[in-house]
């Protein structure tokens, strides 16, 4: 029997930089539960803009980053884009929500085709 894997150490491309100008580039994610995707919904800065969702969920599943005391929305709010990407790819692979590619055949004319499929949920 294998055992879970609930966190994964990571080390961001470019890394956050904070008021002091230190750069944090490793870190540590757990796997994301329920709640970490359903609490930041009622937050008025989602409801108000849904892009901010990630900012959240990522704030509660990225446990250590750096030196930093605590990893909150203002860290990553922070990020550079290609950090932020990334950690947002780390985290659909860790949880699952990987989007995958399947051969599909036209019932039209027959041709066969490859088709991204996106995971629901996700």
């Amino acid at each position: 029997m294998t055992a879970l894997v609930t966190e994964v150490e990571f080390e961001l491309p470019k890394g956050y930089v904070d008021a002091t100008g230190t750069v944090h580039r490793t870190g540590v994610m757990r796997l994301a539960t329920a709640a970490d995707e359903i609490y930041p919904l009622k937050d008025p800065r989602v409801r108000n803009w849904p892009a901010y969702l990630i900012v959240l969920v990522l704030s509660r599943v990225v446990t250590k980053l750096g030196s930093l005391p605590e990893v909150h929305a203002g860290v990553v709010e922070g990020l550079f884009s290609e950090d932020l990407a990334y950690l947002q790819d780390l985290y659909n692979r860790l949880n699952g929500l990987t989007s995958t590619q399947m051969a599909v055949t036209c019932p039209q004319c027959g041709a066969e085709h490859v088709v991204e499929v996106v995971p629901l949920g996700g």
